[in-house]
């Protein structure tokens, strides 16, 4: 067992020792790692250098100019070119006409005498018979009368008869025979006849000039120069630096003692195997195979070396 008063240094001696490292002798202050909690345990290892790649551009050839020849442009142009000039012609316009009736005459007017009958209507006629006349009447007594016998007292009356009519029918000359003029209207018939709707004329016609349409090549641009940039050229290169320059005595957290068990022994010995490094066998001992593929697994790996760190146990799969 190593002493308790300082785990990591024995360690780390231990591991050095056994791969042919050697640790250099500092003053006591220095060996002490910085920023430490109580339970943790700290060895000095040795930290590969570290590079990392990366690209960059690197010029090839500068920027430069040229000049250029610019030849002549041309174009093909369609014109119009007028081979008979406008004129004018007369064109007759014949007379137009449309189909129509007309009436004609074939007998003129006359007239006749024409003789008129008299006419008889019948009329109705009362005539007297006999004439009005007067006559004596009796009457009876009137109530007036004193006498006892009323015959005495019976009154007289003359009385007027009229006379008597009858009516009788009897057929009178209302108008008597006469004679009047009949006028014949003239005859009429109808004939058709083509009727003049607009007479002959003239009128005067365009003709419109006539044209070509003729091709050819025209001059659009002159030639000329015109002035090139050309840039600059570059490529593409891939390169390494260094990301850390590593160090011979490093500080790192590393497994204490009371942490490195049996089991804990046992799963760095199988994933040493695991990873292709033979540990010897797997007897679940830190011993000198152990320790010798260990640290070729460091090497191999670029893992701190030295010691049991917490780096080397992630990268195992080994929980610290």
């Amino acid at each position: 067992m190593f002493r308790k008063l300082n785990p990591w240094i024995m360690i780390a001696t231990v591991l050095f020792a056994s791969v042919g490292f050697s640790v250099a002798q500092t003053d006591q202050d220095e060996e002490y790692p910085p920023n430490a909690k109580p339970g943790e345990c700290w060895a000095k290892c040795r930290v590969h250098p570290t590079y990392e790649t990366f690209t960059e551009k690197v010029l090839v050839k500068e920027a430069s100019t040229r000049l250029e020849m610019v030849p002549a442009r041309y174009e093909t142009v369609t014109e119009q070119v007028m081979v008979k000039p406008a004129s004018t012609r007369l064109e007759v316009v014949p007379a137009k006409y449309k189909d129509g009736t007309e009436q004609i005459q074939v007998k003129e007017a006359s007239k006749k005498l024409e003789r008129v009958s008299a006419v008889y209507e019948n009329v109705t006629e009362r005539i007297e018979v006999t004439p009005a006349t007067t006559k004596w009447e009796k009457g009876k007594a009137t109530a007036g009368c004193l006498s006892a016998d009323p015959e005495d007292c019976r009154v007289w009356c003359l009385v007027e008869v009229p006379a008597t009519y009858k009516t009788i029918t009897k057929r009178v000359l209302k108008t008597p025979e006469t004679t009047r003029d009949v006028k014949i209207p003239a005859e009429y018939k109808t004939i058709a006849k083509q009727v003049l709707v607009s007479p002959a004329t003239t009128r005067e016609i365009a003709i419109p000039a006539e044209y070509k349409t003729v091709t050819r090549t025209v001059l659009a641009e002159p030639a000329g120069t015109r002035e090139i940039a050309v840039p600059a050229e570059y490529r593409t290169v891939t390169r390494q630096r260094l990301a850390n320059a590593g160090s011979v005595g490093e500080w790192r957290p590393v497994i204490c003692d009371s942490q490195l068990t049996s089991g804990k022994i046992r799963q760095i010995q199988i994933a040493l195997r695991d990873a292709g490094y033979d540990p010897g066998p797997i007897d679940n001992l830190f011993g000198r195979q152990t320790k010798a593929a260990l640290a070729r697994y460091q090497r191999d790996n670029k893992l701190p070396e030295g010691n049991l760190d917490f780096e080397t146990l992630k990268s195992l799969g080994v929980q610290p």
